[in-house]
């Protein structure tokens, strides 16, 4: 069974500590997504970033900003 790649917004974020704050406040699932390798296709500042699929981006953006959450940029990529 072959995979394919889905379209995913992706978080990228200056520092580990940006990235932590971000899982911590998505603990029991409050919110869309999970911490992944920053992918090769983007360069950021820490090695770690925020990932859920594209149908998800809204809702994600809505909760970084209502929770005052650091994050450098939101990139769509495409990601098994």
């Amino acid at each position: 069974m072959q995979r394919c790649k889905t379209p995913h917004a992706v978080v990228t974020f200056h520092s580990t500590a940006d990235a932590m704050a971000l899982q911590a406040a998505a603990v029991g699932g409050v919110l869309p997504g999970r911490v992944i390798p920053v992918p090769s296709e983007i360069s950021a500042g820490c090695g770690l970033a925020w990932s859920v699929p594209v149908e998800q981006r809204e809702t994600l953006e809505q909760a970084l900003e209502q929770r005052g959450l650091a994050f450098e940029a939101i990139t769509e990529v495409d990601l098994y």
